[in-house]
């Protein structure tokens, strides 16, 4: 049989809801992609020469969303080609990972997995059978030799794919070195976000690593608290000349707490030596993340804020292959107390942008509507991770709009490492809120010209807003 994917997928069954709904897809399914948060590797565009590899390292090694699910029914990472770090046995034949792959490539049914598969493999490459043990090998020498055409090189596919933003993630000890590279090349629509985690886990052995390398990237010897704050700053300068809209943060609670001078400095002078401990971790955080909102008051850099991950839950996972690896679990967030000695400080400063996002489904509708419905520097992100699926998009919809509105959510962002999936996951969230709007319509809360006006918002207008993109500003 040949594999097809519905022209109706993600619409209701409902006649009158999915006319409307395919008409408000028509309207957006060809406007440019706007990427303000994922993982793509820069030095992946920054190489003219560079090429996907196999598609074991296009389809499988980057994306950990394909790993957990195969872990989960028994196949280890060494089997699906992840190096473990005390040098023992992993698979390197990328063949025999393919085959593995598919023969549990049914595991991803009725999955956004296994919807961006489909999407990727039968739209963009042309595959025309399911994937299976009997056509893996088939499937894999067609994709291999797809794979050294022109047309499926990684620039190639960016100019294909209409991307108008794509924003990396990067560590703030990053040298930056392929996006000077691409920024040279006239590639000024692919930027670096500021993600400085690392240098808040005093209590981690490679913590003085870090510490010594942020004194060498930014040109400030740090030794105090102060001297830290200073390097860090010039170090957000140097993201944002090479055209930075944003900062990023990981955090496991949105906990927040300012320290006084003192206090801080006495954290990290046990830091410095070597003492810190995990409470001091957490008292540290809390208070940077003030700071930090502080210095996107006066650098103009939007502050993204993710929380309510346990990351790496499996503690031998971790162990033996490193963080990463698809053994994070959401955690319940509380997000109204925890934020509010950020908010009283700057949640009304015009200046300031906060984009929450939450793996904590049910604090949508009890806090973080009701803190982006208010406070005029908060903006709420969209459904993030587990979440960015059919159904949670539109539990998405139904319990933030009515109270925080459409225009003080963020639109949508991919949050990918795998580049080919791109599209397809921005094509799901076209067609779930073009359905959701045909809804509105259906029940008489909406009229057609309002929901075809917020299908191109909810598309892209949205997230250019809340990222202060100005058009024309990359090339």
């Amino acid at each position: 049989m040949q594999w097809k994917l519905s022209p109706d997928r993600c619409f209701s069954s409902d006649p009158a809801q999915r006319r409307l709904a395919r008409t408000l897809y028509e309207r957006v399914k060809r406007l440019p992609l706007f990427c303000p948060h994922g993982h793509v590797p820069p030095q992946m565009l920054a190489d003219p020469t560079a090429r996907f590899g196999t598609p074991v390292e296009l389809f499988i090694l980057p994306d950990h969303y394909v790993l957990r699910m195969l872990v989960s029914q028994g196949v280890s990472l060494e089997q699906l080609g992840i190096a473990p770090r005390d040098g023992g046995w992993y698979e390197t034949d990328h063949r025999v990972i393919w085959q593995r792959f598919a023969e549990h490539f049914h595991l991803f049914r009725a999955t956004p997995t296994g919807l961006w598969l489909a999407t990727t493999l039968i739209e963009l490459f042309g595959v025309e059978e399911r994937l299976t043990a009997e056509n893996a090998q088939r499937i894999y020498d067609y994709l291999q030799h797809r794979l050294t055409e022109p047309d499926f090189t990684p620039r190639a596919l960016f100019r294909r794919f209409q991307i108008e933003l794509l924003a990396t993630t990067d560590t703030a000890t990053d040298s930056l070195a392929a996006h000077r590279d691409l920024h040279v090349e006239g590639f000024g629509n692919v930027r670096p976000t500021f993600r400085p985690d690392a240098l808040l886990a005093l209590d981690a052995p490679d913590w003085r690593t870090q510490i010594d390398r942020l004194s060498t990237l930014s040109g400030v010897e740090v030794h105090d608290y102060h001297s830290f704050i200073t390097a860090i700053e010039q170090r957000r300068a140097a993201f944002k000349a090479l055209g930075a809209l944003a900062t990023d943060h990981g955090v496991e609670t949105p906990y927040t707490a300012p320290l006084s001078n003192s206090e801080a400095e006495t954290i990290f002078a046990r830091a410095m030596r070597g003492t810190a401990t995990t409470r001091d971790t957490a008292r540290f955080t809390a208070h940077m993340l003030i700071e930090f909102a502080r210095m996107s008051c006066e650098d103009g850099l939007v502050m993204q804020l993710h929380a309510g991950s346990l990351r790496n839950h499996h503690t031998a996972l971790l162990t033996r292959f490193g963080p990463d690896k698809g053994a994070d679990i959401p955690v319940a967030t509380e997000w109204t107390r925890n934020l509010r000695p950020l908010l009283n400080a700057y949640g009304s400063d015009p200046r300031f942008r906060l984009i929450l996002f939450t793996l904590d489904e049910s604090s949508y509708s009890r806090e973080l509507a009701p803190l982006a419905g208010y406070y005029s520097a908060v903006r709420l992100g969209p459904p993030w991770w587990f979440f960015d699926s059919v159904q949670g998009m539109r539990r998405y919809f139904d319990l933030v709009i009515e109270t925080a509105g459409f225009y003080n959510t963020a639109g949508f962002n991919d949050d990918t490492r795998a580049f080919c999936s791109i599209p397809a996951r921005h094509d799901v969230w076209r067609r779930v809120s073009c359905d959701w709007l045909a809804r509105q319509v259906v029940e008489g809360l909406l009229t057609e010209d309002e929901a075809s006006e917020l299908a191109v918002e909810l598309a892209i207008g949205l997230a250019r807003r809340a990222y202060q993109w100005q058009m024309g500003n990359g090339t």
